[in-house]
């Protein structure tokens, strides 16, 4: 960028680089337009029951199979400054409620959209700002009339099973939906609080997705002798460590002179000695079993073995946490603080023999019982791109159900809320003279993106669901929506957390009009 020659012979000022372009008016519009309608034609196919899926191969060799928003935008390398903003709410959506990042980046494509084709009529960026904002209360006022406050498990199942709808998890049903919100409520009944993350996901690695099964604990994935572990079948007690069970090897190096052979007896003679004391602390804790993240002598792990009490050693630092955080044991850092009140509990302990290709694969499947505090979903099926499909489908569903728990509010799906909210835009746009009028009546064709992309994928026509949807809602009920065959008709049984809708409007809207506020695009790169 240069200052221009004045024509009293003074050279121009150079500010920047000569390679670095600088693009103004209505070409900034058509860069960030395009960059926004490119990025929601990527998921358009994605979205609803119908929808498709990515495959999305990497330069390294791995490969993913999903229809997810939020992976899709995460494993796409993007280089357009608008088209990173997207991604930037694309992750403030899936921060925020863990589902609905489809939904949100089409908004958002749209809303920048229909700002285009009004920036290029004249219309001023700031009173498209403007409107949008506007237009956002309104709606929000729309969404505030239809909420349904009424929460129980029924509709927690509604919500999880609509999460899952469109994805290939879709297939476990009314009883996978029945489990996710299973293994919420134990976490509830636990006394912590509900989060997806207090529910682990494991892969069994093989059966079917029908064979998924919820642990009311944890499972460690663990080599084990078969023969020798003891099997844990009734309530016991559990000690959690974090110390070694060794012998403490000293920080410095030192060598001791052995003369005489009593004098080796009397060494080992100590050496077993401070391992009986170990052992016997550990006997008399009361524990059945034992958890310690750091290495186990083997004259220990023998002991234990032979006094029925199960000793597993190694475990990771997430592991030990999360073994602590299930049976309500407290981590101890020393034997000497070993004490009854430091020991949580179990229902079982046992060990699961699995066969596979690349040999035998062993598990200690932990059973705590319903007052577990962590629980862990064991999902079939085998070790491909479909099972990790299967685990980001199920931690949206129970995203979802944890949103609704937190704010106990559903909304009618399939684009219900979406045609309402655009309808009573179009009547307020009628009373305004000024061009905001224009704004808003675009922000309610945005609106209807929603129901007609679901009309889309399922192959129907989308003016004439639109002109039929208009004149269910105006003229029948407002409960009409698109049904999963693209059809028109009252929804049921398809339930949306409303905290997810609504962050995603706003969030849309942030974005939308943030990019609109800018005049100039200044390229170092000179594209």
């Amino acid at each position: 960028m240069a200052q221009q020659d004045d024509g009293s012979g003074r050279a121009p000022v150079v500010i920047v680089r000569p390679t670095t372009s600088v693009t103004s008016g209505v070409a900034v519009t058509q860069k960030l337009v395009g960059a926004a309608v490119a990025f929601g034609d990527i998921l358009r196919r994605t979205f609803g029951p119908n929808g498709l899926d990515k495959m999305m191969y990497k330069t390294n060799g791995e490969n993913a199979i999903t229809n997810d928003g939020a992976k899709i935008v995460a494993d796409l390398l993007v280089k357009h400054p608008a088209a990173k903003a997207f991604v930037q709410l694309a992750e403030s959506q899936e921060n925020a409620c863990g589902d609905g990042v489809t939904g949100c980046l089409l908004f958002a494509s749209e809303l920048m959209k229909e700002a285009g084709r009004l920036l290029e009529r004249g219309v001023h960026p700031l009173a498209l700002v403007e409107a949008y904002q506007e237009s956002m209360l309104h709606t929000l006022e729309v969404l505030e009339s239809r909420l349904m406050n009424e929460i129980d498990v029924d509709v927690l199942r509604a919500v999880a099973k609509t999460a899952m709808v469109g994805k290939s998890a879709e297939a476990g049903g009314d009883k996978l939906a029945k489990l996710l919100v299973d293994a919420m409520m134990t976490v509830q009944e636990s006394g912590r609080p509900v989060r997806a993350e207090h529910v682990r996901m494991a892969k069994r690695g093989h059966d079917s997705l029908q064979d998924t099964v919820l642990i009311q604990g944890v499972i460690v994935d663990k080599k084990f002798d078969s023969e020798r572990t003891p099997r844990i079948s009734q309530p016991s007690k559990v000690l959690a460590l974090t110390c070694p069970l060794t012998i403490q090897k000293s920080k410095r190096d030192a060598e001791i002179e052995i003369e005489r052979p009593d004098q080796m007896v009397a060494f080992l003679d100590a050496e077993e000695k401070l391992i009986q004391e170990k052992i016997d602390i550990l006997a008399s804790s009361g524990a059945k079993v034992i958890f310690t993240s750091k290495e186990v002598d083997d004259r220990i792990q023998h002991a234990c073995f032979d006094n029925s009490i199960l000793l597993v050693g190694m475990m990771e630092e997430d592991g030990i946490e999360d073994i602590a955080a299930a049976t309500g044991a407290m981590l101890i850092n020393h034997l000497d603080d070993v004490e009854s009140a430091s020991l949580g509990s179990l229902q079982s302990a046992l060990v699961d023999i699995s066969e596979r290709e690349d040999g035998r694969r062993t598990r200690l499947i932990v059973d705590v019982g319903p007052t577990s505090g962590l629980v862990t979903i064991d999902v079939g099926g085998g070790q491909g791109a479909a099972v990790e499909e299967y685990v980001r489908a199920m931690y949206d569903a129970l995203r979802s159900i944890e949103s609704v728990l937190e704010d106990p509010a559903t909304l009618l799906g399939g684009g219900s809320f979406h045609i309402a909210a655009a309808l009573n835009l179009r009547e307020i746009a009628e009373s305004i003279s000024g061009r905001q009028r224009l704004a808003i009546e675009g922000f309610a064709r945005a609106l209807e993106t929603v129901p007609s992309t679901l009309a889309m994928n399922a192959g129907e026509d989308q003016i004439d669901t639109l002109l039929q949807l208009r004149a269910a809602h105006r003229n029948q009920s407002g409960r009409f929506g698109v049904c999963s065959d693209g059809q028109i008709g009252e929804i049921e049984g398809v339930l949306l957390s409303a905290h997810a809708i609504s962050h995603a409007l706003q969030a849309a809207v942030e974005t939308a009009c943030g990019l609109l506020r800018v005049d100039q695009v200044i390229s170092s790169r000179g594209d």
